[in-house]
C-alpha cells in the first residue's frame, strides 16, 4: 500500500506513504489515491479529508522508475496511463467532501497537480514548488486543467515555461495554496471546526457551484443555472432545517454539540 488512511470521527486523514521515494507516485499510488478520494466522497460519515504525505516532502511529482517505464510504452498506452492520471485528479477536485492539502518539502509537478485539486491548502515554510515537465522534454498537459484553473494562466505561462522553484509565498500569492504556517495542526483544526458548521449536502453542492461558474460569462443561462441551484437548496431538507435552526437560534442538526 502506498497510502494510510485513518479515519477520526467526521474526518478521513489520507497520507502518501512512499517516504523514501519523497512520495513520487506510481501506477499503483494513482489508483489507490482514486479508489480512497471515490470512497471518501461517498461515505456519509465522512465531512472533510485531509491529504499530506509522509517523510520529508509532500510528493515529487512521478516516480523515476514509472516515468522510465512508460517510455516502453505505445502512444496508446501512454494515454490510458495520462487518462488514469487525470481520472484520479478529477475524483479529488470533484470530491463531494472539502478536501484540506498539506504541502511540505518537495512538491514537484503532479505533486502541484495533487495541491491544485484540494479545496483549502496549507503550505510549510521550507516548502519547495516546481513544475518542471520542460525540462524532461514533457509538457505539465495532465495536470494543468487543474493547475491553471488556480493559478490563472499568466502564472501557468511563466512557471509552465521556466520550471522555476517558488516556495511558500509565491505560492500563496498566486493562489495556489491559501494559508502560510509550520502551526498546521491548529489551521486544520481551525478549518474542521468551520467545516463542521455547515450543511454537508450545501458544501458539497457549493464546490459544484465553483467549477459551475468559474471563468463563465454571465449568460441569461448561467443566471438561470444558479437560480434554479439556490431554489432547490432552499427546498431541501438542509434548507429547511437550517432556516428554522435560524428562526428559532438552535444549532442545526448537522452541528455537533
Amino acid at each position: 500500500m502506498t497510502l494510510l488512511t485513518a479515519t477520526d470521527g467526521p474526518t478521513r486523514r489520507v497520507s502518501l506513504n512512499r517516504p523514501e521515494k519523497h512520495n513520487a507516485f506510481d501506477a499503483e499510488t494513482i489508483a489507490e489515491l482514486a479508489a480512497a478520494f471515490a470512497d471518501a466522497s461517498a461515505d456519509p460519515a465522512v465531512r472533510a479529508v485531509v491529504l499530506d504525505g509522509k517523510g520529508t516532502s509532500f510528493c515529487a511529482g512521478a516516480d523515476a522508475a514509472w516515468m522510465r517505464a512508460s517510455a516502453t510504452l505505445s502512444e496508446a498506452e501512454n494515454r490510458a496511463d495520462a487518462q488514469r492520471l487525470s481520472d484520479m485528479l478529477h475524483a479529488i477536485d470533484t470530491c463531494a467532501k472539502p478536501v484540506i492539502a498539506v504541502a511540505h518539502g518537495f512538491v514537484f509537478g503532479g505533486g502541484v497537480g495533487l495541491i491544485a485539486c484540494a479545496d483549502l491548502v496549507i503550505v510549510r515554510s521550507a516548502v519547495k514548488f516546481r513544475l518542471s515537465e520542460v525540462r524532461l522534454g514533457l509538457t505539465p498537459a495532465t495536470i494543468s486543467p487543474f493547475v491553471t484553473a488556480k493559478i490563472g494562466a499568466s502564472a501557468a505561462r511563466r512557471y509552465f515555461l521556466t520550471a522555476e522553484d517558488f516556495g511558500a509565498a509565491e505560492a500563496t500569492a498566486m493562489g495556489l495554496a491559501h494559508v502560510h504556517t509550520d502551526d498546521v495542526e491548529a489551521q486544520v483544526a481551525t478549518w474542521l471546526d468551520l467545516l463542521g458548521q455547515g450543511a454537508p449536502g450545501a458544501i458539497a453542492d457549493a464546490k459544484a457551484l465553483v467549477r459551475a461558474v468559474a471563468g463563465q460569462p454571465v449568460t441569461d443561462a448561467l443566471r438561470a443555472d444558479t437560480a434554479a441551484r439556490i431554489a432547490a437548496r432552499r427546498a431541501s431538507d438542509e434548507g429547511r432545517e437550517g432556516l428554522a435552526a435560524f428562526i428559532e437560534k438552535r444549532k442545526p442538526v448537522w452541528v455537533s454539540t
